[in-house]
């Protein structure tokens, strides 16, 4: 199974960018509103320059309280980790459990084309394992 996969079954709404220059409130809106734990920075919604989560946030509240102002820019993770869309499942959540990552840019030829989360790939396999269990439960009672 390729990240291309299971990019076609989750829901087209493209993936949801912020310029660096928006202000940490701004990307807080934003994941709220698209009820999302991550969102790519990106000035023009093609190029990856950056990634920011909600846990990046939570981090840099606890030292700077007025971090709400600043821009998205100043807490982000610009060395950003990326797959493609031929990329295997398995190899995709190796890369996220040995970085310790929870979302996964998806890059094609230099262009950002979508967004996998760790939910994304866990929600795969589940349903892969519920369909190889009724495959097999439909056996054993044909039989």
């Amino acid at each position: 199974m390729q990240i291309a996969d299971i990019l076609a079954r989750k829901a087209a709404t493209g993936v949801v960018t912020v310029p660096a220059t928006s202000s940490v409130r701004d990307l807080l809106s934003l994941l709220a509103e698209h009820n999302i734990g991550a969102c790519v920075v990106s000035s023009d919604g093609a190029s990856v320059e950056g990634i920011v989560s909600e846990r990046d946030v939570v981090r840099r509240l606890h030292d700077a309280p007025d971090i709400l102002t600043a821009p998205v820019g100043s807490i982000m993770t610009s060395d950003v980790v990326t797959c493609a869309p031929e990329h295997t499942l398995d190899e995709v959540m190796a890369m996220m459990s040995n970085r310790r990552i929870r979302h996964l840019p998806v890059c094609a030829d230099g262009t950002l084309v979508g967004i996998v989360s760790i939910g994304d790939l866990v929600k795969h396999r589940i349903d892969q394992l519920t369909f190889e269990r009724e495959q097999l439960e439909h056996y054993v009672h044909q039989v």
